[in-house]
């Protein structure tokens, strides 16, 4: 009787675990649909064959991506999902694994390995407009990646990073992204014209690597990109830095609303004017704080400034003092006599001794992307004032 009690015990926890197992298994096709209902709010979609689901895995087969603006889609093959579980109602993934990329067109072969994002959120309400709608990512990776025209690599780079943290207070994210030991070959330019410049200026063999970092808050929609740089061996260093504010995720939703109805109408000309009075309508909606542009010379001005004098039978130095007595002249068109001065200086400065120049904008308080626009068209002139612009240059 024991033996039997003992039995049927284990039997009967064995069906209420199956039951339990059966109960609480992943539904692989609610969580594609809830990937879409995030993925559309960029306009894309992802579209699998099948779906097998193991535990806490799910591999998407057979999946073709369809991102924005692209009129095909491009099929990438069986996407792994590990660690994956329910979380009120959306999903949480510790990683999704992307197959290796080998394909040719035209003569041209993409070649992209050991793609994957790490800590993955799949929001349950996609359309709420807060922090928690937004489909997010802890880490996202690339391996290495080349492009290969008539079997001569023309582009690659060793390993793509970025990364994406929420605040404790939900109010926005931080960001930052890196793309390292980019390397291009202009070798192997056809064109005579455009092949003598680059190996005048010494360009047949690029290096470097591009970086981004900056935040997004997002009641206000206020987007600080502090760092957008492109840095290349002997060449130099080029940083862009911009703020904005009421980039909300509504606004993101109506701008892609507005390229997914352009998209769709087959009278383009129609379609292309009705954008462009509702790009008006959304810009009013967006507020200038500031930007830069900052380039760190590393000895390209000078190389560039012997190319261009030598077609014009001068030195380098001669084409540079040239340019130092023509900007006065050129500026004086604008009729900003302070603006004139400080682009003079900084011109100047920089070509006797290149170092860095930096063109800066940042006015005393935040300006209506509408006004600034309205400056350009009805009074030029008023520009560097409205958004306070200066120019520096070996600072």
């Amino acid at each position: 009787m024991t033996f039997y009690r003992t039995t049927r015990l284990m039997l009967s926890s064995a069906a209420i675990l199956s039951f339990a197992s059966s109960a609480f298994a992943l539904d692989g096709n609610d969580l594609l649909k809830k990937i879409n209902d995030a993925y559309a709010l960029q306009g894309g979609s992802v579209a699998a064959q099948s779906i097998d689901v193991s535990g806490t895995t799910v591999t998407l087969k057979g999946v073709t991506i369809n991102a924005a603006g692209t009129p095909d889609g491009v099929k990438v093959g069986d996407i792994t999902l590990t660690g994956v579980a329910e979380a009120g109602g959306g999903y949480t993934i510790d990683q999704i694994a992307f197959p290796n990329v080998a394909t040719t067109k035209d003569d041209v072969t993409i070649a992209a390995s050991d793609l994957k994002l790490s800590g993955v959120e799949i929001p349950a309400d996609a359309t709420k407009g807060d922090l928690d709608s937004l489909l997010l990512y802890k880490t996202a990776h690339a391996g290495s990646v080349s492009f290969t025209k008539d079997g001569t690599q023309v582009f690659s780079f060793t390993n793509a990073d970025a990364t994406m943290s929420k605040r404790a207070d939900k109010s926005g994210l931080d960001f930052n992204a890196n793309v390292d030991g980019i390397k291009a070959d202009l070798s192997k330019v056809d064109d005579p014209q455009t092949k003598e410049a680059i190996n005048q200026l010494d360009l047949q063999q690029l290096s470097g690597r591009i970086a981004m970092k900056g935040s997004w808050e997002i009641a206000p929609g206020k987007i600080d990109i502090t760092e957008y740089s492109l840095d290349f061996k002997d060449v130099g260093k080029l940083n862009i830095a911009l703020s904005l504010s009421g980039y909300t995720p509504a606004f993101a939703k109506s701008l892609q609303d507005t390229l997914k109805t352009v998209r769709s109408n087959p009278n383009q000309q129609d379609a292309q004017q009705s954008a462009g009075l509702a790009m008006l309508g959304l810009l009013q909606q967006l507020t200038f704080n500031s930007a830069q542009i900052r380039f760190d010379d590393s000895s390209i001005t000078s190389r560039a400034l012997e190319f261009a004098g030598k077609q014009q039978g001068v030195s380098g130095k001669q084409l540079a003092d040239t340019l130092k007595a023509m900007t006065p002249i050129m500026m004086a068109q604008l009729n900003i006599p302070e603006l004139q001065n400080a682009v003079s200086a900084a011109v100047s400065a920089y070509l006797d001794n290149p170092k860095s120049l930096t063109v800066k904008a940042s006015p005393d308080k935040p300006v209506p992307l509408p006004m600034i626009i309205g400056a350009a068209m009805g009074a030029p002139q008023s520009i560097p004032q409205v958004i306070g612009l200066k120019v520096s240059s070996n600072d």
